[in-house]
C-alpha cells in the first residue's frame, strides 16, 4: 500500500485525559476503522468520568500551526472539528480548512460536557455560525445543540426537522441530529439526517447505561473516517451509527460516574461474525 492511497483523517479538538472523549476518543475510531489519524489539540482538559475539572486552551496561534504541519506534509482526506471553546480558536481553525481547501469537513459543535462544564463559551456560537457551518460537509449535533444553532426548542420529530433545515441554512450541506437526548423516546434513539432535499431516519436501540461519555465524538469521529476511505456520506452515517451502537452495547463499565464506550466493540463484532 502507498502512502497516497493510506485515508487520512484529521481531528481538531480537546484532549480528554479520561481517555473517552475528544482527541483521544476520535484516534481511536480512526485507528479501529483503518484510518491513519492525526490531530491539532485545541486544549487541554482535566476530566475523568466524574467530570471535567479544568480547560486549558491552547492559543490560536498554536492550534493553526499544528493543522499547518499536517496539511502542508501528510495530507488530509477528511478532518472533524470537536471542542473549539472560543471565536478566536474558531476562527483559526476556519481560517486553514479555507486555505487547505479540505471538502470532507465534520462539525461536532460540541458545547456542553456531561458534567455541565462548558466547553464552547457562549460567545462563540455565533463564530461558529458564521466562520464554521459554512465549511461543514456534515455536522453532527445532538439535540440541546441544535436547539442553539436552530435558535428554537425542540420537542417532537416535526421540531428536529425543522431545526435541520435552520441548521442547514446556515451553510452546513447534511445535517445530522443526534436523537440520544429525546425525551420522548425511550425504547429507541432515532438519528434524523437531512440533506437538504430529504429527511432519513436512522433508529437503533436506546440502552439503558450512565456510560456514554464521548458518544458525539466517536460518532463524528467514524463519519470522518468514512469520509476519507471514499465512502458516500449516507454510507459513512449509517455505519457511524453501527459504530457508535456496538461501542455503547459492548460497554466497558470503568470509572465512577458517566464511564467512556467500548472503542473496540465494532471491530470485535465483525471478526466474530468471520471467524
Amino acid at each position: 500500500m502507498t502512502r497516497n492511497r493510506i485515508p487520512r483523517a484529521l481531528t481538531i479538538a480537546g484532549s480528554d485525559s479520561g481517555g473517552g472523549a475528544g482527541i483521544q476518543a476520535d484516534l481511536k475510531t480512526f485507528q479501529e476503522l483503518d484510518v491513519f489519524g492525526m490531530s491539532a489539540i485545541t486544549a487541554v482538559t482535566v476530566q475523568n468520568t466524574l467530570g471535567v475539572h479544568g480547560v486549558y486552551p491552547l492559543p490560536p496561534e498554536a492550534v493553526a500551526e499544528q493543522i499547518e504541519a499536517v496539511g502542508l506534509d501528510l495530507g488530509v482526506n477528511a478532518i472533524k472539528t470537536g471542542m473549539l471553546f472560543s471565536p478566536p480558536l474558531i476562527c483559526a481553525v476556519a481560517e486553514q480548512i479555507r486555505k487547505f481547501g479540505w471538502v470532507h469537513v465534520v462539525v461536532d459543535p460540541v458545547m456542553i460536557a456531561k458534567g455541565g462544564a462548558e466547553l464552547l463559551r457562549a460567545e462563540a456560537v455565533q463564530a461558529l455560525k458564521e466562520e464554521l457551518l459554512p465549511l461543514a460537509f456534515i455536522v453532527t449535533p445532538n439535540i440541546p445543540e441544535a436547539e442553539v444553532l436552530a435558535g428554537m426548542k425542540i420537542r417532537s420529530m416535526q421540531d428536529r426537522r425543522e431545526a435541520a433545515q435552520r441548521i442547514r441554512d446556515l451553510g452546513a450541506k447534511i445535517v445530522v441530529i443526534k436523537g440520544g437526548h429525546a425525551a420522548d423516546e425511550e425504547d429507541e434513539v432515532v438519528d434524523l439526517i437531512y440533506d437538504g432535499t430529504v429527511f432519513t431516519e436512522l433508529t437503533g436501540k436506546r440502552i439503558q447505561t450512565i456510560h456514554t461519555h464521548g458518544t458525539g465524538c466517536t460518532f463524528s469521529a467514524a463519519i470522518t473516517a468514512g469520509l476519507a476511505k471514499g465512502m458516500s456520506p449516507e454510507a459513512a452515517i449509517t455505519r457511524g451509527r453501527a459504530f457508535i451502537q456496538a461501542a455503547i452495547e459492548d460497554g466497558l463499565n470503568i470509572g465512577q460516574g458517566h464511564g467512556p464506550t467500548n472503542h473496540f466493540a465494532y471491530r470485535r463484532r465483525h471478526q466474530e461474525v468471520l471467524s
